[in-house]
């Protein structure tokens, strides 16, 4: 994962050099004190992830961010900022995350574990192009694994569930029993702990045996992962969407209305997994970012859809609203 760092204060360079460094994933192919010379370095260098401050000189972080999207270019950009109120301004320029200083080293992990993912994520789908999907994962409003022929799975077991959300949020990555242990069963003694693990894996690959996708549940001694091929999963393929719809016009708004549409709820409904807290708010938010192009398009566009009453209803739903 390679990363650039753009920021008018040293001693940030430093601060996020020395938490980036850490993590063996990643490699800092460029730091920055104005975007000028960073956006020049992009013209011939390959990015990952672009970790930029809003309040700067000459041009902004919101600015900068414009010109590279308008440049074509699909790159991730982090806003790091000491600026709570600028979050949903950020996702107007569709920012992948928003970090606010003092920056935590977990909060830093947990956005660059979640890029990696991503990008390991949609190597799979290009090779899984071709395929078609015969189960769907729902995570919007609620959490369930629906059959090609509507087959809705019930949950008996409250901690599967949860181990069946935490692995996706991985999106294919593996994760350690450690990491398990501590987020979804911490609090719990060692020994039992272990036992708990064990025994919420078995019903988890239970509950996908009865979808025909077993396998897909992969493990060995020390680390869990849950592999998408042949799935599809709601809240990702809402996510894709939204950055195929960065600009809604006439030619695909019927396509941005689908899309609102298939946000049912927050991220995994009414379950608020406390390590999933900023997934849940990140999601929200881009959510909240559609529903305000979406009728921003419709006003300035010359024709309004049958569909648009619901629209700007949303404003007023509770859906609408951050978590």
């Amino acid at each position: 994962m390679k990363v650039i760092i753009i920021d008018d204060e040293k001693a940030m360079h430093l601060i996020m050099k020395r938490m980036l460094s850490k993590m063996v994933e990643v490699e800092i192919v460029g730091s920055f004190q104005e975007t000028a010379a960073a956006f020049s370095y992009l013209i011939t260098h390959e990015v990952d992830l672009i970790f930029v401050d809003i309040s700067m000189p000459r041009e902004n972080g919101f600015e900068f961010a414009t010109r590279v999207r308008e440049s074509g270019r699909e790159l991730k950009l982090v806003f790091v900022t000491s600026h709570k109120e600028y979050a949903l301004s950020a996702f107007e320029v569709y920012a992948y995350d928003y970090i606010v200083k003092p920056v935590e080293s977990e909060r830093l992990q947990q956005t660059v574990q979640r890029a990696i993912s991503d990008k390991f994520a949609a190597i799979k789908i290009k090779k899984s192009e071709a395929v078609s999907f015969a189960v769907a994962f729902n995570c919007l409003g609620g959490i369930d694994i629906r059959s090609e022929q509507g087959v809705m799975l019930k949950w008996e077991s409250s901690k599967s569930m949860e181990l069946f959300c935490y692995l996706l949020m991985y999106k294919g990555r593996r994760v350690s029993r450690e990491k398990l242990l501590e987020d979804i069963f911490h609090g719990a003694p060692p020994k039992s702990a272990e036992i708990y693990l064990n025994t919420t894996v078995y019903k988890l690959r239970k509950v996908l045996n009865l979808f025909g996708i077993k396998e897909n549940l992969h493990s060995d001694s020390k680390h869990y992962a849950l592999n998408l091929t042949q799935v599809i999963v709601d809240f990702l393929y809402f996510e894709e969407g939204c950055k195929r719809l960065a600009i809604i016009n006439e030619t695909n708004m019927q396509q941005a209305i689908e899309l609102e549409q298939l946000y049912a709820g927050a991220l995994f409904g009414d379950f608020a997994f406390p390590w999933a807290k900023s997934e849940i708010e990140r999601i929200s938010l881009m959510y909240t970012n559609l529903v305000q192009r979406l009728c921003d398009a419709q006003i300035n566009g010359e024709h309004v859809s049958s569909d648009f009453q619901a629209v700007k209803n949303l404003q007023f739903n509770h859906r609408y609203m951050l978590p």
